[in-house]
């Protein structure tokens, strides 16, 4: 999913403007990227995080855990 239908989809759901959602989603991503360079993982709760280091890593919470449920 590529940033304008993140944004779309994030502006029907919130009930904001399109250019609002796209905002926020800057904001978050900005976030995220200087958690990373300050070498700090960034959590999005209830999907994932991210790791820094030489190569960043993106875990979602299933492979994290481990869960049985999301196991192939």
């Amino acid at each position: 999913m590529r940033k304008p239908e993140l944004a779309r989809r994030l502006a029907k759901t919130s009930r904001v403007s399109k250019a609002e959602a796209a905002d926020q989603l800057d904001r978050v991503v900005h976030q995220i990227v200087s958690s990373l360079r300050r070498g700090r993982r960034a959590r999005l709760p209830g999907l994932g995080e991210f790791k820094p280091g030489t190569r960043w890593e993106f875990r979602f919470d299933a492979e994290r855990e481990g869960r049985a449920d999301d196991k192939g």
